[in-house]
C-alpha cells in the first residue's frame, strides 16, 4: 500500500480521502441570437433618423444608401469609443434589449417609408420619375452592407494595429503621414492639375470656329480660337444670332491677368462691343464655365442690342478654386470689371454695365460691384446667380435664388439657425430646418447641385439674363 502525503509532507488523517482541490470550469457561452445593447439600438435608430431627414434635392438608392451606411457606422464607432472610455459594463438584462432592438426596428422602418414619400413629393415637384416601395428596400439593403464593410475595416485596423502596440502603431501613423504629405499628396495634385489642362484644352470635333467677326475666336479675332478652352469655345459658339457680340479670353491667351484683361478690351474694341447699348461683364465659374441660359436669356432681354465679357481665370472646379484660390477669381474679377468701365466710359454715348455671375463668379464679381457702383454711374447693376450662404454682398443687385439650391443654403450658420429663404421663390418643398440634421443633408445635397432641370437646385434658366436691368 502506498502511503500518501499532502501538500506540506504531512500524511492525511486515517478515515479521511485525500481529494484535490479544483476550480470549476467557466460556463459555456450563450448560444444563439446575441441581441445588441441598449445603447448601439439607440445609436443605429438614431443614424436612421438622421440620414433619412427630408433633403433639398431628389436621391438615387445609391446615394441614400451610402450616406446612411456611414451615419450608421460613424455611430457604432462612437458607441464603441464611449465603451473604451468608460469601461466594461454588463449588457443588461435580456427583455429591455430585446425592446430596444424591437422599438429601434419599427421606428428604423418608418423612417425609410417617409424618405420615400418625400422624395417622391421632390421628384413630382421637379418633374422627376418617383420610386416605389423598392426604393426603400434598396437603401436599407445597401446601407446594411455599407456598414458592415465599414465595420470590418474598422475592425481590422484596430486588430492590427492592437498587435502592433501603441509606439509602433504612432510611429507607423507617423510615417504614412509624412509620406502622404510629401510623396502622395504632391503626385496627386500633379495629375489632376494635368489632367484638368488637358481636359480644357481638349477640342470638341461638334463645336467649330465662329465665322462671324462678333465672336471670339473668329478668324480676324485677337483671341486664338486654341487658347479659349472647352468653356470658352462653347462660349463663343452660342445663341442665336450669331451677330450678337460675345467677348472670350481664356488662360491660355496671355500669360498674364493684365494681359488678358488687354486682350479682352481689345477684342471688345475689335467686335463693336462698345457702340452696343448694353455690355455684360459674365464672371465664369471656376472652370471657365458662363452659363449659356444667362447669355441668351440677355441678348433676349435688350434685343440682341448686347456684347458679353467674360475671362477665364482657373480651369479647377468651382468648389477646389473656391476653397485654395479664391482670391484670384476676386482679381481677375475686379481687373475686367474696372478695365471694361473704364473702356465704356470713353464713348460719347457709353453703354450700361452690367455685372453678372452664378456661383463663385457671384462671390468673385460682389467685390468689384459694390466698390464702383457708387462712383462710376456706368455700372448699371448687377445679377447674382445662386450665390453662397453668407459669401456675397448683395445690397443692390437682383439676387436669383432657388429654394432648393443646397449652395445657397449651405454653411456653418446651418448647424444652430435656419437658413433665411425670404428671397427665394419656393421651386420645391422646403424641408424643416433641424440643428446640425439640416447641416448634414443639406452637405450631402451640395454633391447633387447641378443634377437636376434648370429652375431647382443650383440650376437657373433665362431668367438670369431676363431679369438684367435697363438702365435706359
Amino acid at each position: 500500500m502506498i502511503a500518501t502525503t499532502d501538500t506540506f509532507g504531512r500524511a492525511p488523517r486515517a478515515g479521511t480521502a485525500h481529494t484535490p482541490t479544483t476550480t470549476s470550469p467557466p460556463p459555456p457561452p450563450p448560444r444563439g441570437i446575441r441581441v445588441p445593447r441598449i445603447g448601439t439600438s439607440v445609436a443605429l435608430t438614431a443614424a436612421v433618423m438622421v440620414s433619412s431627414a427630408p433633403s433639398l434635392l431628389p436621391r438615387p438608392a445609391v446615394t441614400q444608401a451610402l450616406f446612411t451606411g456611414v451615419v450608421m457606422a460613424g455611430a457604432l464607432a462612437v458607441v464603441w469609443s464611449a465603451r473604451r472610455v468608460v469601461g466594461p459594463r454588463p449588457p443588461g438584462r435580456l427583455r429591455p434589449r430585446a425592446w430596444s432592438v424591437g422599438v429601434g426596428t419599427l421606428i428604423a422602418i418608418d423612417s425609410l417609408y417617409t424618405n420615400t414619400l418625400w422624395q417622391n413629393r421632390l421628384r413630382i415637384a421637379m418633374d422627376v420619375d418617383t420610386v416605389g416601395w423598392g426604393y426603400a428596400v434598396d437603401v436599407a439593403g445597401g446601407a446594411a452592407c455599407v456598414t458592415l464593410a465599414l465595420c470590418g475595416l474598422g475592425r481590422l485596423a484596430t486588430t492590427i494595429l492592437g498587435a502592433l502596440g501603441v509606439g509602433r502603431s504612432l510611429v507607423l501613423i507617423a510615417i504614412a503621414g509624412l509620406l502622404s504629405y510629401a510623396v502622395a499628396a504632391p503626385a496627386v495634385r500633379s495629375a489632376v492639375s494635368d489632367s484638368l489642362s488637358a481636359s480644357n484644352s481638349a477640342s470638341d470635333d461638334a463645336v467649330t470656329a465662329p465665322h462671324g467677326s462678333a465672336r471670339s475666336g473668329a478668324p480676324d479675332s485677337l483671341v486664338p480660337w486654341n487658347t479659349l478652352g472647352r468653356e470658352g469655345r462653347k462660349f463663343a459658339t452660342g445663341g442665336v444670332d450669331p451677330e450678337t457680340v460675345r467677348t472670350y479670353v481664356g488662360l491660355d491667351s496671355a500669360p498674364t491677368l493684365e494681359e488678358r484683361v488687354e486682350l479682352a478690351v481689345a477684342d471688345m474694341e475689335r467686335a463693336g462691343a462698345f457702340g452696343r447699348n448694353v455690355v455684360v461683364v459674365a464672371i465664369p465659374t471656376g472652370s471657365g464655365w458662363v452659363d449659356e441660359n444667362a447669355v441668351s436669356g440677355a441678348e433676349n432681354r435688350f434685343g440682341g442690342d448686347v456684347a458679353t465679357v467674360a475671362m477665364q481665370y482657373s480651369n479647377k472646379p468651382s468648389w477646389a478654386t473656391f476653397l485654395f484660390a479664391e482670391n484670384d477669381a476676386r482679381r481677375s474679377a475686379n481687373a475686367l470689371v474696372r478695365a471694361v468701365a473704364a473702356r465704356a466710359a470713353r464713348e460719347s454715348t457709353p453703354p450700361s454695365v452690367v455685372v453678372y455671375g452664378q456661383s463663385l463668379g457671384a462671390v468673385a464679381g460682389s467685390d468689384a460691384y459694390l466698390s464702383l457702383r457708387q462712383s462710376n454711374r456706368i455700372i448699371c447693376g448687377a445679377v447674382w446667380a445662386g450665390p453662397p450662404a453668407g459669401a456675397v454682398n448683395t445690397e443692390g443687385a437682383t439676387v436669383l435664388a432657388n429654394s432648393s439650391d443646397p449652395v445657397v443654403q449651405w454653411s456653418a450658420d446651418l448647424l444652430w439657425s435656419p437658413p433665411n429663404t425670404t428671397s427665394s421663390p419656393r421651386d420645391a418643398p422646403t424641408p424643416m430646418w433641424l440643428p446640425i440634421v439640416s447641416f448634414v443633408q443639406t452637405s450631402v445635397d451640395l454633391a447633387a447641385a447641378l443634377d437636376v432641370d434648370a429652375g431647382h437646385g443650383h440650376r437657373y434658366g433665362t431668367g438670369q439674363g431676363t431679369s438684367m436691368p435697363w438702365c435706359r
